[in-house]
């Protein structure tokens, strides 16, 4: 059987149809390889965080095995410390959501009787049809359990997360020889690599923070589970721009009902200050502009990856949008999808032409050249992004 013409030279349309269809496929096998893709991310990250302390101890003089083990025995207790914690508010926070919902609705009771004094008629049914008090209080309650059955297999992700550090040096001479054009890559990888690392450094830092002053400022006020808003303000400080303020609902809607109305506007501007000190004030002064995306599309990749990866994908969304980003931006077909996907006026330039290598010794053998190069260009580009 011969292939008729349109086979063999596909117009646009049926590319990108074919675009589409592929896009289709990897999104449901995402979803569908969940299980799977979900601690091996995780370990990727945290192993993104735990390198800077082991590389800073192998510097000091450390042997590599010894810094190794330091290394994952503070990860092994943090993460039982998080399991317990975790484990125990969420199973008495669960419990507790049925109390909480019917106070929230008889708040809105109050607020529709409250309107109806001053003259204004509300539909009490049309109010109650679309506004679900619980609904912020379930989410939470999923969030928290997501993560708990994440939790489960810590042991696979320590051990996963020991293997990457084991073999952190060798990614670069490994990455070096697989490229087509190392010469030209090269330098763009190990800025984004140093930036990336820098990032979630000091994201992870201010995240600390956050949760820290979170946590005092619920205990200090008598709001129930602060251990857990505190843990919340943590996780959800790594989504840019909206995961704090997104932390602050639960919270201030439980202090509604616990506390009063005015104590929770109180905590509501406490939150508000938190937020504006350390993610405008402090991140910037130590992050420079950030890793580029638009507000937009931080607000997207957070639905896209928690929808497709459930809880632990909200929280990786970011970084897994600044690769796919810099990836696009790597390719002259896609480079405009990279300029859409970023802020205004922060436009990547257009990946240049570089020659293409006749054999793999030849590539390599360009690559070892051009390694202090590399090096400093890389160093240049990440002080600047700073």
């Amino acid at each position: 059987m011969t292939s008729g013409p349109g086979f063999q030279n596909p117009g646009a349309g049926a590319r990108s149809l074919l675009v589409l269809a592929g896009i289709v496929v990897i999104v449901a096998g995402l979803r569908t390889a969940a299980p799977i893709l979900v601690p091996f991310l995780l370990s990727v990250f945290i192993a993104t965080i735990s390198a800077t302390p082991m590389f800073w101890l192998q510097r000091r003089g450390v042997p590599t095995g010894l810094a190794l083990l330091l290394v994952i025995g503070v990860l092994l207790v943090a993460g039982f410390g998080l399991g317990s914690v975790i484990s125990g508010a969420v199973r008495e926070f669960t419990q507790s959501i049925p109390f909480y919902e019917q106070r929230l609705r008889g708040l809105g009771e109050q607020g529709i009787a409250l309107l109806a004094e001053q003259g204004i008629e509300v539909s009490r049914a049309a109010v109650m049809q679309q506004f679900d008090p619980g609904f912020a209080m379930r989410m939470v309650g999923r969030t928290m359990s997501g993560l708990t059955g994440v939790l489960s297999n810590f042991f696979l992700i320590l051990i996963t997360v020991s293997f990457i550090l084991v073999e952190a040096k060798s990614f670069p001479s490994k990455l070096a020889a697989i490229l087509d054009d190392p010469v030209g890559s090269m330098p763009r990888f190990a800025a984004f690599t140093e930036t990336m690392n820098g990032y979630i450094a000091i994201k992870t830092a201010t995240s600390v923070a956050t949760g820290v002053v979170v946590y005092a400022l619920n205990t200090f006020m008598g709001v129930d589970f602060a251990e857990l808003w505190g843990l919340l303000a943590f996780l959800l400080n790594y989504i840019p721009n909206i995961g704090s303020f997104v932390a602050a609902v639960p919270a201030v809607l439980l202090a509604s009902v616990q506390l009063g109305i005015s104590d929770a506007a109180i905590l509501a501007v406490a939150y508000f200050a938190i937020n504006t000190l350390i993610g405008g004030v402090i991140e910037p002064r130590f992050m420079g502009q950030g890793l580029g995306l638009s507000t937009l599309v931080v607000w997207l990749s957070l639905v896209f990856w928690g929808w497709a990866l459930g809880p632990v994908g909200m929280l990786l969304s970011v970084p897994l949008t600044v690769t796919l980003r810099i990836a696009l931006e790597n390719r002259p077909e896609t480079h405009w999808l990279a300029v859409l996907m970023g802020p205004v006026g922060d436009a990547p330039p257009p990946p240049p032409e570089h020659p293409r290598f006749a054999d793999a010794d030849e590539m390599v053998a360009a690559a070892e050249a051009a390694e202090p190069e590399v090096e400093a260009e890389a160093g240049a580009e990440a002080r600047a992004s700073r």
